[in-house]
This record gives structure tokens, C-alpha cells and sequence, in this order.
């Protein structure tokens, strides 16, 4: 009986064993290696056999059961040339692959970045080229991908935040340009974009990683490497705070002072009061006397005087005061213009949105860490590209020499962010201060208007009668926009000797 039993288990054994060595991949996998180093040049001769297990191949890796091909290492093989599609993609379970320090050409295939179960991906140390392509996102279980020394161009894909399992991204010594996106992916660990071709400021996001990720790049600023300087001056300090200190700085001061000179600030503020006080009772005794001499022709010019209060509120909004105030009512709408006025000057100055800029979410700080680079420049001012840390692009105009209240600059954008019009370029966003007024608008990468107007044309000097009497894009912009938007933007044209408003398009 003991025989018996000895036997059965012997050949069920036998049986087992026979299985699992006749156990191989499918079909297509097998297929799919095999056109792989078939359409693919190699040095070494790996000892791939149709007739002989798949999974006893030469850097073919398979599951437990031999059931599928799981992974593919061949580092150093000497493979010359592109990788061909619809091989390596077709190994629907593959986790690994590595093809480094070879000879590989041209770009990855897509089925080879839609694969869902690749972990690991390298390639460093090829001849890969082009941009690294945004499909690579789809490789949901992806943990480290190294693409490491090759010619790789263009700019670093934003759509790497998806991949949400990275623990390491490789990207240095390639061709890269642009600037870094701002990658949030917690789980990632080691990144080194060090000897490409890369700009601007580094995310605060990878900040914490070390110098040596980011050198090489002799654009890069920022933590940890050198900090940025702004393309143009920061806003003016508050009053009271010289440039560069910080407000505790301000308030240890202040509390050094001595009893004496607390008290010399105090009768020195108290005076001031009194002296303005005596030049407002002075201002209001001389017009009421005025009013009283002129009789009821002295209404019209008490009027003009509370209209002169706010510089250029008549010519913008075309309100004009009514004759029918009398000369207390007219000093006190002078007396209540001068007061906003000192009030809006004494606003902080901040970036205003206006129109649909609301749908930006950057601000001034983000835009003086922004990068940029010259556009143009005119007689209005300089035009800059900014690029700034989130990937977001926007045209910055620096005017100069607009000398106008901030209660009317407000009034001009707010009504110039309203233009919704196909021929005319809104404005988005400004900045108001007293050294520095800028605006903010779309930018839009077919060229300026300059090369629109001019071109190769044999007249260098359009005129406004030329440019307007033709059925143009600018004409239909001119035509779409108030005439005295325009004011405080400072955009001419000029027909003869007389200028003309135009829309402001930058």
C-alpha cells in the first residue's frame, strides 16, 4: 500500500514540474520581444530563440507563474537606433524597463508611455531627442524615471505633477530650456535638472533640494541658489521705512527714541495741525468773500474751481458741475474732492485686476519674481515678457512719464478693462504708485504691432488717414474704443501735426 501511495505522489510531482517548465508568456508578448530586437540593431548577441523559453532569455524577467513578462533589462547591449512602436508596448503587465547606456534614438512611443503597470523607467545615457512629450502623465504607477544624459529639448512638462507616485525624476545634463513648473508631488525624493539650459526662478516647491540639482543653468535663481533680481524696481517703502529695512527694524527704532524726542515730534505735529488748519479756515473765508463780491456770476466760477479739484474728472467721465449749487455747496464739493483725493493717495499701492484678469491668481510679489525679458520699447515706455513661477505668461508695460492721480488712472483702467473687443488687446491688470505705473495684459506671440504697421512696406510712417481708412483690424479696434481711454495710456498716432487717441494695443 505504502508503495502505491509513494508512487501517485511521484508522478504527480513529475506532473507539476513538467508544467511549470512548459509554462511560458503568451504569444503576443514572445511575438513582441522578438520584433523588438529584430527591428533593432545590436553589438551583443543576446541568444533569443523562438523555440526556447521566453522567460530564460537574456535580461527578460517573468512573474512567479512564468505566466507574463515583467521585466526588461538590457543596460549596455549596444542598441543603435530608434525604439520601434508597437513592440515594447505591446507587454500589457511590463513594471521595469531599462535600456540605458546605449545607442538609442529619437523619442519614446506612445505605447510605450501608456503602459500601466511600468514603475521604472530608465534611459539615461542615449541619444534621445525632442521634448519630453506631456503623455507621459499617464503612466499612473510611474516611480523613478531617469532620462539622464541625452539631447533632449524644449521645456520640462507641467503635466509631471500627475504623476503622483514619483520618488525620483532624473532630467539632467539634456538640452532643456524654460523654466522649472512648480512640481508638488509629496512622495518625491531625489530631483536633478543640473546642466540644461533652464531660466528663471526655481518653485518654491523644490526649493529644499540642493544646490547641485540646479547647477549648470546659468539662468537659474532662486533658493537655494542665488536669489532674483526683478526686472524692474520694487514699490516705493511705505513713509517712515528707508528701502531695504524691515519693519521690526522700524519699530526697534522707534522705541530708542528718548522722552525729548517724543516730545519734539509731538508740538512739531501739533503746529502742522494748526497751520493746516489756518490754511483751510483761509481758503474758505477767501472764497465765500469772492462768492459774495461776484454775486450770481460768482456761482459758475466756484463751480470750475470744484471741478479743477480733481484733475481731469470732467474731460474723463463727461459730468460737469450744476449751475444751480450755490457757493457753500460748491465749496464743499471742492473741500470733499480735495479729501478723496488725499485719500486715494494714501491707499497701499497693490495689483489691481479689472475686466476678466480676475481669473489670474498671481500678484505683485509673483511678478517681481517673475522672469522676463525686453519686448520693445517706445515713447511711452518699455514692454517686458514675464514668465512667472506657475508657467503663466503675461506682457508687462512700465509707462513713464504719466503724470496723473491715482483717482483718474483708476477711472481710465477700470473703464479700459471693460473693451472686450477681437481687434483690441485688454488690459488685465495695474499698478499704481508714485514711482512706477504698470499694466499688465495678455501676451500674444504673433509678433507687435510695429511689424503689423510697417512690415516690408515702402512707407516706414503710416499715416493715421492711411491706417484708418482701410478696412484693418486696427481701424476696427480704433473704432471700438472710447476716445479718452486712451489719455492716460499714452498711445498716438498722428495725422499731420494734430494727434489722435487710439486704442492702446500693445
Amino acid at each position: 500500500m505504502d508503495a502505491v501511495v509513494h508512487r501517485a505522489l511521484a508522478v504527480l510531482l513529475l506532473s507539476l514540474a513538467a508544467t511549470l517548465v512548459a509554462a511560458d508568456p503568451p504569444p503576443s508578448e514572445r511575438s513582441a520581444l522578438l520584433a523588438f530586437l529584430t527591428a533593432t540593431p545590436h553589438e551583443r548577441r543576446l541568444g533569443w530563440d523562438s523555440s526556447t523559453p521566453a522567460c530564460g532569455w537574456v535580461g527578460v524577467t517573468c512573474d512567479a507563474g512564468n505566466t507574463t513578462v515583467v521585466q526588461v533589462r538590457l543596460p549596455g547591449v549596444g542598441l543603435v537606433g530608434a525604439i520601434p512602436p508597437a513592440t515594447l508596448g505591446r507587454l500589457p503587465n511590463l513594471q521595469v524597463l531599462s535600456l540605458r547606456s546605449n545607442r538609442i534614438l529619437g523619442g519614446i512611443p506612445d505605447d510605450v508611455l501608456q503602459l500601466p503597470a511600468l514603475r521604472l523607467l530608465f534611459l539615461q545615457n542615449n541619444l534621445l531627442s525632442g521634448a519630453i512629450p506631456t503623455s507621459i502623465s499617464k503612466l499612473g504607477a510611474l516611480e523613478r524615471l531617469v532620462l539622464s544624459h541625452n539631447n533632449l529639448s524644449g521645456s520640462i512638462p507641467f503635466a509631471l505633477n500627475n504623476l503622483t507616485s514619483l520618488r525620483a525624476l532624473r532630467l539632467d545634463g539634456n538640452r532643456l530650456s524654460g523654466s522649472i513648473p512648480s512640481i508638488s508631488i509629496r512622495s518625491l525624493n531625489a530631483f536633478n535638472v543640473s546642466d540644461n539650459n533652464l531660466n528663471g526662478s526655481i518653485p518654491e516647491s523644490l526649493s529644499h533640494f540642493p544646490a547641485d540639482s540646479f547647477a549648470g543653468n546659468l539662468q537659474l535663481c532662486g533658493t537655494p541658489l542665488p536669489s532674483c533680481n526683478p526686472f524692474f524696481p520694487s514699490p516705493s517703502p511705505a513713509p517712515g521705512m528707508s528701502p531695504g529695512a524691515e519693519p521690526g527694524q522700524v519699530s526697534s527704532k522707534k522705541r530708542k527714541l528718548s522722552g525729548a524726542a517724543i516730545a519734539g515730534i509731538v508740538v512739531a505735529a501739533v503746529v502742522v495741525a494748526l497751520l493746516l488748519l489756518l490754511a483751510v479756515v483761509f481758503c474758505a473765508v477767501s472764497r465765500r468773500r469772492r462768492g459774495t463780491r461776484e454775486g450770481p456770476k460768482g456761482t459758475p466760477a466756484a463751480t470750475g474751481v470744484a471741478a479743477r479739484a480733481l484733475p481731469g474728472s470732467a474731460e474723463v467721465t463727461g459730468m460737469t458741475s450744476s449751475s444751480k449749487d450755490d457757493t457753500g455747496a460748491s465749496g464743499s464739493a471742492a473741500a470733499a474732492a480735495v479729501a478723496a483725493v488725499g485719500a486715494g493717495a494714501t491707499e497701499p499701492s497693490r495689483l489691481v485686476f479689472v475686466g476678466k484678469g480676475a481669473g489670474y491668481s498671481f500678484d505683485l510679489e509673483d511678478l517681481l519674481r517673475a522672469s522676463a525679458e525686453v519686448l520693445g520699447k517706445g515713447s511711452v515706455g518699455t514692454s517686458y515678457k514675464a514668465v512667472l513661477e506657475e508657467g503663466t505668461t503675461v506682457v508687462v508695460k512700465r509707462l513713464k512719464d504719466v503724470a496723473v492721480a491715482r483717482r483718474e488712472f483708476d477711472a481710465h483702467m477700470d473703464a479700459l478693462g471693460k473693451v472686450e473687443h477681437r481687434n483690441v488687446l485688454p488690459v488685465r491688470a495695474y499698478y499704481f504708485s508714485k514711482d512706477e505705473k504698470l499694466l499688465v495684459c495678455d501676451y500674444l506671440p504673433n509678433g507687435s504691432l510695429s511689424a503689423m504697421l510697417h512690415g516690408q512696406s515702402s512707407h516706414p510712417n503710416p499715416t493715421l488717414n492711411r491706417i484708418t481708412s482701410s478696412s484693418t483690424p486696427l481701424s476696427r479696434g480704433i473704432t471700438a474704443m472710447p476716445l479718452p481711454i486712451a489719455r492716460v495710456s499714452g498711445f498716438f498716432l498722428r495725422s499731420g501735426s494734430r494727434p489722435r487717441r487710439v486704442a492702446p494695443v500693445t
